[in-house]
């Protein structure tokens, strides 16, 4: 072929090939690293497995295969993919390390086109997908964008019961010690800010998710950084006004920056390019834990799904832009229950985000629920005597136990207060199960993800 020729060979080749960009998020322990590691696990697989039949491209086996490629973001670390599939394939197997700051992979789909005007200039298409991964506790912060220090503080003072207010007595104690009044103290605050933070560390580690702000506990680059020392105070409407020097100024400043250094400038850089959104949901765990637990979970996700309102005086819709144009809601850890109840898994994480989806209709934006396990940890089943038989889970415990249970009844609806006296629902960890190195891993209904995230990109 002469050069000429080659050229226009290569501009048709670079014309077929499209991209897509895909936000993985969710809460913290809600499996966004398993996610990602098992979306690329089953991509790589699929020249030499049916392991995705529910994905349309795969099905009607026009899905040549997939390779890494380079990512185009050189200022972003990788994503562990090859430290988390040794974790998998260990013995005994092992869940990768969650995430800790922002990272991303990219891998190159090659198919055949389903669309006649594709098929008309060549056999086969390529589809880029560029998958982002970051901390659940960063996206908590994206409500901080539409709030002043004072609204915040409030805020933060109006959740504070319960077990939060247990598990504040250190940090209040240093609070109430504290005028805001005087000159600042940098020593003091970073003190003050330094409890804080342990404060937002013990709630985390008690099972609740509104911590906030959540560079706080995953501090990454910014560790020690004055823009990470401050704290809610409210300051009474009846005292004087706080001089420019104060420690209340000063907290107020740091607050502002960062909002306006770390939250916008993350959010602007990753969530701007964005064209497709998954968020990962884990609705077992806090239904184990108690009303409390679920409630905060719940509260979390709310304050999250506001940041998806893209009305026309929304200060958000500068910081997203209009590319998002799928956002999927997937209840995660799904082979941790029977079977039976994953209808009402689905329900339950359907009524949570209602509102959302209301919005995200009105705004042209496409929503859907569905629950999956990224990669499985249990078998199921039935166990019985006879004719009676009941269905069960069996897996191997974090422990090392093997185990065949009844974890009990997922709500469809949101728990009322009878459920949580009843507690009907056992959560339990599990390993996950065993792989080789030559076979992807098992899941559940992750194809049926990937069909909602790209398979209209894959026609």
């Amino acid at each position: 072929m002469n050069t000429i020729g080659q050229e226009v060979t290569d501009f048709v080749n670079r014309s077929l090939d499209s991209h897509v960009r895909i936000a993985v998020t969710g809460l913290s322990r809600a499996g966004k690293t398993a996610f990602i590691t098992s979306m690329v696990n089953q991509l790589l697989h699929s020249s030499t497995h049916d392991n995705l039949p529910l994905l349309d491209c795969a099905r009607d086996q026009r899905l040549i295969g997939a390779k890494r490629v380079p990512q185009s973001n050189l200022m972003v670390p990788r994503f562990h993919y090859d430290e988390a599939l040794d974790q998998l394939e260990g013995e005994p197997p092992q869940w990768p390390q969650p995430t800790r700051d922002v990272s991303e992979i990219r891998l190159a789909i090659k198919y055949k086109p389903k669309k006649a005007t594709k098929r008309l200039l060549s056999k086969t298409s390529t589809l880029y997908i560029d998958i982002i991964d970051y901390p659940g506790e960063w996206l908590l912060d994206l409500p901080l964008l539409s709030m002043t220090f004072e609204q915040w503080s409030e805020q933060q003072a109006s959740i504070l019961k319960g077990q939060r207010l247990n598990l504040a007595k250190e940090w209040q104690q240093l609070v109430d010690e504290f005028d805001p009044h005087q000159d600042a103290d940098e020593k003091r605050i970073a003190t003050i800010s330094q409890a804080f933070a342990q404060f937002l560390m013990k709630c985390k580690e008690s099972g609740l998710h509104w911590v906030q702000p959540g560079r706080f506990v995953l501090p990454g680059e910014l560790q020690g950084a004055p823009v990470l020392q401050f704290f809610p105070i409210i300051v009474k409407s009846t005292e004087d006004k706080p001089s420019r020097n104060s420690g209340y100024m000063m907290l107020k400043r740091r607050y502002e920056e960062y909002q306006q250094k770390v939250v916008k400038h993350f959010y602007k850089h990753h969530f701007a390019t964005f064209d497709r959104q998954i968020v990962l949901v884990d609705c077992l765990q806090p239904l184990m834990a108690g009303s409390e637990s679920f409630s905060d979970m719940r509260g979390a996700l709310e304050q999250i799904m506001k940041s998806f309102r893209y009305g026309q005086n929304n200060l958000l819709r500068r910081v997203f832009a209009p590319r998002i144009d799928k956002i999927m809601f997937a209840a995660t850890k799904a082979d941790h229950i029977t079977p039976d109840q994953h209808t009402n898994l689905v329900s339950l994480l359907q009524q949570m985000v209602y509102p959302t989806w209301q919005t995200a209709s009105f705004d042209n934006i496409e929503m859907n629920c569905m629950s999956l396990a990224s990669i499985q940890a249990t078998k199921s089943g039935f166990v019985g005597a006879g004719t009676e038989t009941s269905p069960a889970l069996r897996g191997t415990t974090l422990m090392g136990d093997n185990l065949t249970l009844y974890p009990g009844d997922v709500p469809k609806v949101l728990p009322k207060a009878d459920y949580w006296q009843k507690k009907s629902f056992e959560f339990t960890s599990f390993r996950p199960l065993e792989k080789t190195t030559d076979s992807p891993c098992g899941h559940i209904r992750l194809d049926k993800a990937l069909q909602y995230l790209v398979g209209d990109k894959l026609r």
